[in-house]
């Protein structure tokens, strides 16, 4: 099977891409190599190239966002895989795997093996049109989508980069404590309706650069991972916050009161004030009632574990 090295040069801190290049070439001639152009230019790709060539392995070379592209180019493509070497500012996908997993080998990347994950579709409805596509790692509405939102403001506005612009992006979220105010129907049944804090729909564990949000989550079970934390005050945030990063939140007493987190199968949202903003995979955009369901082994991932001969890192 061709491998297929899809790079976004604007990824993160914006290596060099002809070095990068370069080392690809020193582990194998026999790849390809395409340089994405534009938002959405990976999707296109990976569809025009399936449709001249047939099925490839086709890795992301960039954040979640890049990843998110080329799944969406190969979703439910039953002989297509997809890998990723994370160079992008969150990378939050891979984290769902085991340490001895090293996504910076490229020669693991192409002799490693495949295993099924799951994908979560979505069908958003904005201004009376249908927009469907697939998310591999976690969609984030409210306060989270508020902080990459203004995590990516930081970065542009100020010098401050990485988790400093994150730390900051928090800090002004919190202050204006913006959240959402939403009907979340779960199995056919509503589960909230009214303002809360945030949610995640999640099929992975972490979102803005490893925290993990979403514990219970898991990438081939079958099943989605909703959270839904109330509109809780400032000053309970504040205390919830440390253990919600690192992922031990659900474990403290009687956090029940205030956090839901359930798994399902399918999940519709509808913004009380006719639109939302939503964070998919990293990326960023507008909604009105959108409705998720699972995708039981929607893509191969391929997991590049340390086995190469020769390891030629980024």
């Amino acid at each position: 099977m061709k491998t297929v090295f899809i790079i976004n040069p604007c990824a993160g801190k914006k290596k060099d891409v002809d070095a990068f290049i370069n080392k690809i070439y020193l582990v194998k001639n026999d790849v390809e190599i395409y340089e994405t152009t534009a938002v959405g230019d990976a999707t296109r790709f990976v569809r025009e190239y399936i449709k001249t060539n047939g099925v490839a392995r086709f890795i992301a070379c960039g954040g979640d966002g890049t990843l998110n592209e080329v799944v969406n180019g190969a979703a439910e493509m039953p002989y297509c895989e997809v890998g990723v070497i994370p160079m992008g500012t969150g990378n939050d996908f891979c984290r769902n795997f085991d340490k001895e997993c090293n996504f910076f080998n490229i020669q693991a990347q192409i002799e490693g093996d495949s295993e099924k994950c799951d994908l979560i579709r979505y069908t958003i409805t904005d201004k009376g049109t249908q927009k469907s596509g697939y998310c591999i790692n976690m969609f984030n509405i409210g306060f989270d989508c508020n902080v990459a939102d203004m995590t990516n403001f930081v970065k542009q506005k100020t010098f401050f980069g990485g988790s400093v612009a994150y730390f900051i992006a928090i800090l002004v979220t919190l202050i204006r404590k913006k959240g959402e105010n939403l009907k979340i129907e779960l199995g056919g049944e509503t589960s909230h309706d009214g303002k809360l804090l945030l949610t995640s729909i999640a099929n992975g564990c972490y979102c803005g650069g490893g925290i993990k949000s979403n514990p219970l989550a898991k990438i081939k079970d079958g099943l989605i991972n909703i959270n839904i934390i109330k509109n809780i005050s400032r000053l309970r945030f504040i205390t919830l916050l440390p253990s919600y990063m690192n992922g031990t939140v659900l474990k403290k007493k009687g956090v029940e009161k205030f956090i839901k987190s359930v798994k399902c199968n399918k999940v519709i949202l509808t913004p009380n004030n006719k639109n939302m903003r939503i964070c998919i995979d990293g990326e960023i955009t507008d909604a009105e009632k959108t409705e998720f369901s699972i995708v039981h082994n929607g893509i191969n991932f391929v997991v590049p574990k340390e086995k190469a001969r020769k390891k030629v890192i980024v």
